[in-house]
């Protein structure tokens, strides 16, 4: 079942470690989690479970609260693995994860939110879903795209 944006635990950015995947369309996750972090004042990320990761508050008042940012330092195909291990050590339900990556069956520049569903055939979402062993968790889609003529997704 969704929970509201207040309930999520772990913001996760999918992505592929490395300087030279930086830059690419098919790291949006990863960009989309720095643009947050900086936005947020973060200024120490450390490893854990495979994942770098940072803890923000979020809210104020009586409201607020603790969130992860995390990026798995897998390849984005496999990041399920390091994503189930930190939110086991963190005790965080599936359907408390938001998890943001790049979507070529958007257009470049916008964006989806949904909870649960199909896999459009993203392995690293896969990868989650076969880790956490359930869809039930969401997803913020970057739109990037079609890369144009026989140009890799992941370049």
């Amino acid at each position: 079942m969704p929970v509201s944006p207040k309930d999520v635990r772990i913001v996760c950015g999918l992505g592929n470690p490395g300087a030279q995947y930086q830059l690419t369309r098919h790291n949006a996750g990863f960009a989309t989690i720095d643009v947050l972090a900086e936005r947020l004042g973060v200024r120490y990320w450390k490893s854990e479970g495979g994942c770098d990761t940072a803890t923000v508050k979020i809210g104020s008042g009586p409201d607020t609260r603790e969130v992860i940012l995390a990026k798995p330092q897998s390849y984005m195909n496999t990041s399920g693995g390091p994503l189930s291990k930190l939110a086991r050590a963190h005790k965080v339900a599936a359907n408390e994860i938001l998890v943001v990556h790049d979507e070529v069956d958007l257009p470049e520049g916008r964006i989806q939110v949904k909870f649960g569903g199909g896999l459009n055939a993203h392995n690293g979402l896969r990868s989650i879903a076969d880790k956490l062993g359930t869809r039930d968790f969401s997803r913020v889609r970057c739109g990037i795209g079609r890369p144009p003529g026989k140009m890799s997704v992941a370049d």
